[in-house]
């Protein structure tokens, strides 16, 4: 049996109440229902349960077998925020069949298991005990033979959950360099491309580690796309990226001239030839290894699409591969919703509108916010006033964790900037200063649900009744 942790909005009720009619507390009601279905399909344990099948030593997992009679070890590694329940299910499937493991998870998770080693370490810079497990799982990958089964849980976080500094590289370094790329608004591609060529585990470094033994990997997808190389750095897929692409991207976000030195010396040293360049498609490493995406956006926005169809809303999932700066993708949102308005495009009300992917933020200011709480305060300010209807956009992070803060995200309806002019609120000059955390905070719009355990980028809705 499977037991799940169901994933609650922890101040759902108080946001209910913050509409101003009751048409707007009906559809927030309904945005943040959808929201909780959509974070609930995808419990990562639920998801790998239902992808595995175990019958008498042969293993399944879509058009892929594996009989673990032939296996003479089975070993687990692997990281990322939903590392802890993938764990959990990956020991109810196999059970003793697993020799040992170690997986790093975020300090905090309340994940058990008997086998596999739960290592606790931090998000979203990575510190000396993601190192320290990190080093323990090439340990185990480097102790793997030719008649042994490597199996991977990869999951979006694992990027900083699984550092691994090449020689030369303090952890100081590669912390301030991981925090000002984050700052940059570079794409999460761009910043794993610098990753992996300053990593001794990601970019492939993992398979090659544990050739010649097969490896199977497991990923939850946190990237738009669901590109493999990229999806926490891809520790077991071949790196299509260069040294010569990681110092362009430094250099493209002004980040080239106030790297450390010891980053631009090995990004130099690679360019030159000096340092192996990461694994790529050709190397023999890859030859056993299968990488198996089990859940991804598409799987949380389809999951909402049916719920809110089946609360007789005219519903469309308008994409699940959304990027953008988040200050300017905010007033398409709204821009969608106001359509619906006046014409009844794309869908007539009651109507409901998801979009699926994941912004950037360029912080420029000093304030406090995520990418979802600066995505629903520039919907707001372009929201048209309605008092015959109700318009509710909400955005959240599907790990609970937007940006630098302890809110998944936001939810605003046609009133939120009326609100926030009857406090004395001037939202244009919070989102200026990159302060949209203290925004809502004020208004007590903001979304919590706590870490969710699992991570497969942002959803935003738009319901209009």
């Amino acid at each position: 049996m499977v037991l799940l942790r169901m994933v609650q909005i922890k101040n759902k009720q108080q946001l209910i109440e913050n509409g101003k009619t009751e048409l707007v507390r009906r559809a927030r009601a309904l945005a943040l229902d959808s929201i909780e279905h959509a974070l609930n399909a995808v419990d990562p344990k639920k998801i790998v349960k239902a992808k595995l099948l175990l019958n008498e030593s042969l293993l399944q997992i879509k058009e892929h077998s594996f009989d673990l009679a032939e296996f003479h070890n089975v070993f687990v590694v692997g990281g990322g925020k939903a590392g802890g329940p993938m764990a959990e299910a990956l020991e109810e499937v196999l059970g003793s069949r697993i020799t040992e493991g170690i997986v790093n998870i975020p300090y905090g998770s309340a994940s058990k298991t008997s086998i596999i080693m739960l290592h606790e370490a931090s998000h979203p810079l990575p510190d000396e005990s993601g190192v320290a497990g990190t080093r323990l799982m090439l340990e185990l990958a480097e102790k793997a033979r030719s008649d042994d089964l490597v199996i991977c849980l990869i999951s979006g976080g694992g990027s900083s959950l699984m550092p691994c500094p090449k020689e030369g590289i303090s952890l100081q370094n590669k912390q301030e360099l991981t925090s000002a790329l984050l700052k940059s608004g570079a794409t999460i591609n761009e910043v794993n491309s610098v990753r992996k060529h300053l990593s001794g585990f990601k970019g492939g470094w993992l398979a090659k580690k544990a050739y010649p033994a097969t490896v199977l990997s497991l990923i939850l997808s946190d990237v738009v796309g669901d590109p493999l190389d990229v999806i926490a750095s891809g520790p077991t897929v071949p790196d299509s990226t260069t040294y010569a692409d990681a110092r362009k991207v430094l250099e493209e976000y002004g980040l080239w001239d106030k790297a450390p030195y010891s980053i631009r010396k090995v990004l130099c040293d690679g360019e030159e030839g000096m340092i192996d360049e990461t694994p790529k498609a050709q190397d023999k490493a890859f030859q056993q290894v299968y990488n198996i995406i089990v859940g991804n956006n598409r799987t949380a926005t389809l999951a909402m699409c049916q719920y809110l169809k089946s609360q007789g809303l005219n519903t469309a999932l308008l994409t699940s591969t959304l990027e953008g700066e988040a200050k300017c993708i905010g007033p398409v949102l709204s821009s969608v919703a106001n359509e619906i308005l006046v014409s009844g495009n794309p869908a007539s009300k009651p109507a409901a509108i998801i979009a699926g992917g994941e912004t950037t933020v360029k912080v420029t200011g000093k304030g406090l916010g995520g990418r979802n709480q600066e995505l629903a305060l520039s919907a707001a300010l372009r929201l048209k006033k309605s008092d015959v209807s109700a318009v509710v956009v909400a955005c959240v992070n599907t790990d609970g964790v937007d940006g630098p803060t302890d809110a998944a995200g936001a939810i605003i309806d046609q009133y939120t900037c009326l609100r926030a002019e009857k406090l004395g609120l001037k939202p244009e000059r919070f989102l200026a200063d990159n302060n949209s955390y203290n925004f809502f905070s004020k208004l007590a719009d903001l979304v919590f649900t706590g870490q969710t355990g699992t991570n497969v980028n942002d959803i935003s809705l738009i319901i209009v009744l």
